[in-house]
């Protein structure tokens, strides 16, 4: 017994599609953070290189404008704030392309995986942060391991694509020496934003290894046990035994509106132990007779009892009892195909009520009544 409890606690099967609901709204979703610092370097790399001749014209016209001076607007001080004013001007539109593009980078890079999220829960503060015995946990933890093993890769992998860069880039780098000044800057930049771009993109290779993990670990968190996913559809679906309950209390309640209804029919059909089933008919209102009462063994017993309180005629007819009681639910038509066999029963039973009034001579019971073979239930 010990032994089938610890396994059906072991936590093997996948998150059902609730628990991956509710973590989501608890924030816990799979994030790299490996891919967002490889969308926002590459993002901002790759804008700086679109943007870096505007950004140029706008920082040298700052320095210009800032550095060079008429000598009566040395000693004005009236005008060092306009001065201020126009060059942070300048340079926050020279900067505005880069920041654009890095605020789209920093918004988007997150969301790639995971998508997007707001989770007010995320932002709780938790307790059990604040346990020294927690914070080791996490320490030595095995996502711990790999985050340490990530950033020693990290840094190898550049590291590795830097000496590559500088051997490759070797003689452009030294032959700047020879160049004048202003070709030796423009190509001292460019190589400056080449280099860039391939230092960035190589953390793509962590990403690409890091997005796997994170996807296997947030789904490893969410396993279940058997336990887990009986437990959850108990709170999902209610227990069994509550369920049970209401069902019954539904029936009691369907079967005492079901028995109200008896005294008001015309006849009651019966089988004659087994089956009963009470109908209703009014030529003046009804187009066709209707099913207001039916029920097997006790519940049929309960309505002949009822009809015989009322003076409610009883007929005994196997077939048509067991036809009608299991095509026809309660407050519905009689099907067309047993119009015939009813209308017998009716007839029947309106000209035994003139009879005890004293009118026309007595009846005789239906007999022979037919049943279409598509409706018979034997």
């Amino acid at each position: 017994m010990a032994d089938d409890k610890d396994s059906s606690q072991e936590k093997t099967e996948e998150a059902t599609p609730r628990k991956l609901e509710k973590a989501r709204e608890d924030g816990q979703v799979p994030r790299s953070k490996e891919l967002t610092t490889t969308v926002l370097l590459v993002t901002g790399t790759l804008a700086l290189l679109a943007s870096g001749e505007f950004l140029t014209k706008k920082l040298v016209k700052v320095f210009n404008h800032n550095m060079v001076l008429e000598r009566s607007a040395i000693f004005d001080t009236s005008q060092m704030l306009t001065h201020i004013g126009v060059a942070m001007f300048d340079a926050i539109l020279g900067l505005a392309p880069l920041f654009l593009a890095l605020a789209v980078a920093a918004f988007i890079g997150p969301i790639a995986l995971g998508g997007w999220l707001v989770s007010a829960k995320a932002l709780m503060p938790k307790l059990n942060r604040m346990s020294l015995l927690e914070g080791l946990k996490r320490m030595f933890s095995i996502k711990s391991i790999v985050e340490l093993l990530k950033a020693i890769a990290k840094v190898g992998v550049i590291l590795t694509l830097a000496i590559i860069l500088l051997k490759a880039l070797r003689a452009e780098l030294l032959g700047l020496a020879s160049e004048a000044i202003m070709p030796a800057i423009a190509h001292a930049a460019w190589l400056a934003i080449i280099s860039a771009i391939v230092l960035s993109a190589s953390t793509f290779v962590i990403a690409v290894v890091d997005v796997p993990f994170q996807i296997w670990d947030h789904a490893k968190k969410l396993r279940m046990s058997m336990q887990d996913i009986k437990d959850e559809y108990k709170d999902t679906e209610g227990k069994p035994e509550v369920k049970s309950r209401v069902r019954q209390l539904q029936r009691e309640m369907a079967n005492a509106r079901m028995m109200s209804a008896v005294p008001e029919a015309d006849v009651i059909i019966t089988n004659p132990t087994h089956y009963s089933v009470a109908l209703k008919y009014d030529p003046e209102t009804m187009a066709t007779p209707i099913l207001v009462a039916k029920g097997v063994d006790f519940t049929a017993l309960k309505i002949r009892e009822i009809a015989n309180a009322h003076n409610i005629e009883i007929v005994e007819s196997p077939p048509l009892a067991r036809s009608i009681y299991n095509t026809t639910e309660v407050d519905s038509e009689v099907p067309a195909g047993l119009f015939v066999a009813v209308a017998q029963v009716l007839a029947y039973v309106f000209q035994i009520r003139n009879y005890r009034r004293g009118k026309g001579a007595k009846p005789k019971k239906p007999s022979g009544i037919q049943i279409p073979p598509n409706l018979r239930y034997d």
